[in-house]
């Protein structure tokens, strides 16, 4: 319990390998005191209810769980939520935090990597301050920063931009933007796709950026299969693309 009669709102990283075939032992991903905070934990606010007991079963296995699966009070942002993002202030979390001000302590858990961080979760946070509930980060891994630190790109100034647009001519020209920012500020500039549409975001950079600029792609990170790579897009052009429609990735863009 916390401090007072209000429990507090833990942000549980999960493992990356959200969604693989083969799962890495849960000590190489997660320190042992996460892992012993997810165990003690009873309630949760996730993305999906079945990705949450999913990863409360590896837990177990590392640690005991202070209550059974089965019994582990866990509900789901609403899917407009976590499929259009909830950073803007248009959902009120309030009510997900009930059993806070009732002094349980609170997991947030995303499917993969920091809750809140190119993930779900921000409206749980900003729910969690205005009601007067301790926000605690926990450790664990986070893809863009992995991702970042790999690339030899600027981590001194860098941004995070989300998605690009679907449309090819929108995705063009904001990859241009993008590209006129990097190279003129020296601020990477970092987004993420959904997996499927790779081979489309990969072809329109080889085909929007200059020659000299650089493109670092990072997929797979902390599993076997990780790769992280940084070179010049016409460098890049000589080779086959690095990542399959099939594969979550980081993408950045810089000088």
């Amino acid at each position: 319990m916390s401090r007072g009669s209000h429990g507090r709102l833990y942000l549980v990283p999960a493992p990356l390998d959200f969604g693989c075939a083969v799962q890495g032992p849960l000590l190489q991903v997660l320190p042992a005191g996460t892992i012993e905070v997810a165990a003690r934990l009873t309630h949760w606010i996730c993305e999906n209810a079945k990705s949450a007991r999913a990863l409360l079963k590896r837990v177990g296995e590392v640690q005991p769980l202070a209550a059974p699966v089965r019994e582990q009070a866990i509900v789901e942002l609403p899917r407009d939520v976590h499929k259009k993002g909830d950073h803007e202030g248009g959902f009120d979390a309030r009510p997900l935090l009930a059993p806070a001000l009732e002094g349980h302590d609170v997991g947030l858990l995303s499917e993969a990597g920091m809750p809140a961080v190119a993930d779900p979760g921000a409206s749980v946070v900003r729910a969690a301050h205005q009601l007067g509930v301790e926000v605690v980060p926990l450790v664990g891994p986070a893809a863009l920063l992995l991702a970042l630190a790999g690339s030899g790109l600027n981590g001194q100034n860098f941004a995070f931009v989300g998605y690009l647009p679907q449309e090819a001519a929108a995705r063009t020209q904001r990859l241009r933007e993008l590209e006129a920012l990097a190279l003129r500020t020296g601020q990477t500039q970092m987004f993420i796709e959904t997996p499927y549409r790779n081979a489309a975001v990969w072809d329109a950079l080889l085909k929007a950026l200059q020659p000299a600029t650089r493109v670092c792609v990072a997929s797979g990170l902390t599993l076997p299969q990780a790769m992280v790579r940084t070179l010049p897009v016409n460098a890049w052009r000589q080779q086959p693309a690095p990542v399959a429609n099939d594969t979550p990735a980081v993408f950045a863009i810089g000088r």
